[in-house]
């Protein structure tokens, strides 16, 4: 004999010695030796169990998906009922032991009495004209039904069928029932043997997964149109591919629902260099040449710069996966850009300074936390902690010089900063940190204590303007006292914010004033009742977050959360007031009268009112 183990297992004709060698290879054994090396020789070497073994193991690794009878034509005629069973079904020291009975019953010695007569052989003829005498003795209502019923892309009911040959429904199901056990008992026998290998090879050759349109161009022939029912070859052979359900343009063996999730298992740990990703997915059974498209299909995964990344639904996991891929920091433009989806600017930038796996590392810079470094906290903070560093006081040159090289600030914004509000001058080009009773100016109310002012995860204190007619017709509009000291404002100051339409100023005379916001409520598409939560960055932009006014009829509590900017649900009250209380700065565990007494306090009656009508 001189046949090797690749010659009686198709599987590994097809799989790749890449997957096949670190299962199989034995240092006893030369190298590719299930190609190179007789059976018989193999066997002799390590033993017939032991060959029986990297088969099986191979099986269970590479072709859990194929039936027994796909990996081991043999075992059709030595165990028919097991052969029908995948590996994954029957377990490995099952498949083993049925592996070793093959194998020990092929090698084992030909002596006359075991010859028996070989039937004489057909010649070889093409497998469409096998498969047209399957029905070249039946009726053309046989034929129809066969062709518009069993075999079509599309079926035609029972009732269309019954109506054409004007006969019952259920005489039309019986002749269906009698065309299918026709062709069963057909498959069974010696005639349909060369069908039954092409369908064995072809399972080898298709994987767990493939593209639909892959089986009719798999061989030539499969395009032949068959003459008795005019369909191509290929629909009939679909209909032998028995355990493959088509979903989405996919053949699947077994489940669709369980392999996909099987493949995005592979990724929970984040991305993977798509050439990795490629060679993990032929794991599951699926073709290499195959294996990206089917990453592609697979919900909530995304190829992504030539890596494969988890895709959840929530803008927060995509902007961290495009990060990890990126492997460096990257502003909210370049992020939105490459997630490529209807998210807006202002939505990401809300979410890298409200979610803690995201660090803020530059001015318009964001990282992942995991990451390290040091968080870039705004210019003010910055020039503090130079100070800091220094010992107290430091040169402002030398500030300047320190921010600028690491951060993307220019020099006349830190500069403006150092001689502004929270600093003082102690020597010639030197500064410190002012006292509070030197120069800080200090309101009645700080910003925890006014009304309309609310603080995100981030520690940053967001002022809630609530749309009406004279903010849409480009009014000015007051700020808070609280809210303008926190900005670093005081009494007959100016601050100049940026945003894409113009600049807004905010300026104190008797009062805090801010300018027209009314570009921000045009591009927005706000109305009258309508919110918008605004703040200025470290960096002078005008941060805006608009939040249409609530819907009518939903629960008390959640109208309460929709004014301080919280749109998800809760699970229940304590939870509310929770975040509420988070939100205007009282600590984690706040009690209930507690955070009513604050509100109460800083004047957001309007909140107050569904709180206590929701008690």
């Amino acid at each position: 004999m001189n046949l090797s183990l690749s010659d009686i297992a198709p599987p590994l004709r097809w799989t790749s010695p890449g997957q096949v060698a670190p299962i199989a290879n034995d240092p006893r054994l030369p190298e590719a030796w299930w190609q190179a090396l007789p059976l018989e020789r193999a066997c002799s070497i390590v033993g017939t169990p032991e060959v029986a073994g990297r088969l099986a193991d191979l099986a269970l690794s590479c072709w859990g998906h194929l039936m027994l009878g796909d990996v081991l034509p043999l075992l059709r005629f030595a165990d028919p009922a097991s052969s029908v069973h995948t590996p994954e079904g029957l377990g490995r020291e099952t498949v083993h032991k049925l592996f070793t009975g093959v194998l020990e019953r092929l090698l084992e010695p030909v002596t006359e009495d075991s010859v028996a007569p070989v039937p004489a052989s057909r010649p070889d003829r093409p497998l469409p004209e096998l498969i047209d005498e399957v029905f070249a003795t039946l009726d053309e209502r046989q034929r129809a039904i066969a062709r518009d019923r069993l075999y079509a892309s599309q079926r035609v009911t029972l009732d269309e069928l019954a109506q054409r040959f004007s006969v019952t429904r259920e005489r039309i199901r019986q002749i269906e029932r009698d065309l299918r056990d026709h062709v069963d008992t057909w498959l069974s026998g010696p005639d349909a043997a060369p069908l039954v290998a092409h369908v064995s090879w072809l399972r080898g050759r298709l994987g767990s997964a493939v593209p639909a349109d892959d089986l009719a161009a798999a061989v030539p022939w499969h395009r032949t149109e068959l003459k008795t029912l005019s369909i191509p070859a290929w629909r009939f052979v679909r209909t032998l591919l028995t355990g493959y359900e088509q979903v989405d343009g996919w053949l699947v063996a077994g489940g669709a629902d369980e392999l996909r999730e099987k493949t995005r298992q592979l990724f929970t740990d984040g991305p993977r260099p798509l050439a990795e990703a490629v060679t993990l997915v032929s794991q599951l059974g699926i073709r290499e040449d195959v294996a990206e498209r089917w990453l592609v299909s697979v919900p909530q995964l995304r190829v992504l710069e030539e890596h494969v990344v988890p895709w959840p639904r929530s803008v927060n996991d995509k902007a961290e996966a495009v990060l990890a891929v990126a492997g460096g920091a990257l502003t909210p433009e370049e992020i939105q850009e490459r997630i490529g989806e209807d998210y807006s600017l202002v939505g990401i930038r809300n979410q890298l300074t409200a979610d803690d796996r995201f660090l803020r590392l530059d001015r318009n810079k964001y990282g992942l936390t995991r990451w390290g470094g040091e968080q870039y906290l705004g210019i003010r903070e910055m020039i503090a902690r130079e100070i800091e560093r220094a010992g107290g006081e430091a040169p402002v040159n030398t500030i300047v010089t320190n921010l600028t090289s690491r951060y993307d600030v220019s020099e006349s914004s830190v500069r403006a900063y150092a001689g502004g509000p929270g600093f003082e001058r102690t020597q010639r080009g030197w500064i410190r940190v002012a006292g509070a009773e030197q120069s800080d100016y200090q309101p009645r109310r700080d910003v925890a204590s006014t009304r309309r002012c609310f603080r995100s995860r981030d520690g940053r204190w967001w002022h809630r303007v609530d749309v009406n007619a004279e903010h849409l017709r480009g009014s000015g509009s007051p700020l808070p006292t609280g809210f303008a000291a926190y900005l670093g404002m005081a009494p007959g100051g100016q601050l100049t914010a940026s945003t894409p339409s113009g600049d807004v100023v905010i300026s104190w005379h008797n009062q805090p004033t801010m300018g027209s916001i009314r570009p921000i409520l045009v591009a927005a598409g706000a109305s009258e009742g309508d919110h918008v939560f605004l703040t200025v960055s470290d960096g002078g932009e005008l941060l805006t977050r608009y939040l249409p006014a609530a819907v009518p009829g939903i629960p008390a509590l959640n109208r309460a959360l929709h004014l301080i900017g919280y749109t998800a649900p809760v699970a229940s009250e304590a939870e509310g007031l929770r975040l509420i209380g988070g939100r205007i700065g009282l600590s984690e565990g706040a009690a209930r009268d507690e955070v009513l007494a604050r509100l109460r306090d800083r004047g957001d009656r309007d909140i107050l009112t569904f709180l206590e009508g929701a008690a």
